[in-house]
């Protein structure tokens, strides 16, 4: 038996088990554990792997589900998470689907627990052990870089009109936490606050970084930021926000990518690979 996040205990799957996926990382995980023959629908934000999902039924958004779509699938799994899927719809799903799976990672270790909760109830255990194996592996070598690295705080923006950041009870401010970079505002009310780029928050951020989602910072947004007054000194980069956010097999190379961006940012080698400061 398995125990998903909202403490509802699961049996195991038959073989003819057919899943629907409403995140994008639970239907990358799926995949990566060779269960894509049992996914029947997902989102359109469902884009890993490309090829793969090419042939699976779209339902709409994560928050915008189209539960007509869904129920034409005739699922007899449903996998959610608390952050990324509204609780009316999981609400109308359990009417019709017989199987809810609710995640709800929190940091970056919370990955082991959700490869063999997913891989247990579909009897991929072995599948789930050598993901594992190769996240135990990525997490310490970032974990070992970053004792080598000075703790920076960093300003993390995934939206802008309004500038939009993360709190830090949130997987991406931890998956950031690991990497040595502590993401401000230090106190927020609400996981993704919005905030003023003013000197009051800017005094303290070492870093800017701008994210690929949900918003995708562009090269022209790059520069219209350094050029800001209020930027003056700070480093302010591109990041890959896949790297950062997304939890199931995708962190895997994200902590990775996490790390070689570290090490890029550091010293000399950040000058060299053209992630200068702003002027």
């Amino acid at each position: 038996m398995w125990r998903d996040a909202l403490g509802t205990v699961h049996q195991r799957a038959a073989d003819s088990a057919r899943i629907v996926s409403l995140v994008p990382s639970l239907t990358e995980l799926i995949c990566d554990l060779g269960l894509a023959a049992q996914l029947v629908g997902r989102t359109g934000f469902c884009v890993h792997p490309r090829e793969t999902l090419k042939s699976i039924a779209k339902v709409g958004g994560t928050k915008d589900v189209n539960l007509a779509k869904v129920r034409a699938l005739a699922p007899t799994h449903a996998l959610l998470n608390i952050d990324e899927n509204e609780r009316p719809t999981a609400a109308a799903l359990a009417q019709f689907v017989p199987h809810l799976i609710v995640t709800h990672p929190l940091a970056p270790l919370d990955n082991p627990p959700l490869y063999r909760l997913i891989g247990g109830i579909f009897g991929r255990e072995q599948a789930a052990e050598a993901l594992c194996a190769q996240f135990q592996q990525a997490h310490a070598a970032l974990a070992s870089a970053a004792r080598a690295w000075p703790r920076q705080r960093v300003l993390y923006l995934i939206w802008k009109d309004p500038w939009m950041t993360v709190a830090r009870d949130t997987y991406l401010s931890r998956t950031l936490a690991l990497a040595g970079w502590d993401t401000l505002p230090a106190n927020a009310t609400a996981r993704y606050p919005q905030v003023k780029l003013d000197e009051a928050l800017l005094r303290h951020a070492e870093l800017v970084l701008l994210s690929s989602e949900p918003y995708r910072f562009r090269d022209r947004d790059l520069a219209q930021l350094r050029a800001l007054p209020v930027m003056r000194g700070k480093t302010v980069v591109l990041i890959d926000g896949e790297a950062a956010s997304w939890y199931g097999s995708r962190a895997i190379a994200g902590l990775n990518t996490l790390r070689t961006l570290r090490q890029k940012l550091s010293g000399r080698d950040a000058q060299a690979n053209g992630f200068g400061k702003s002027r």
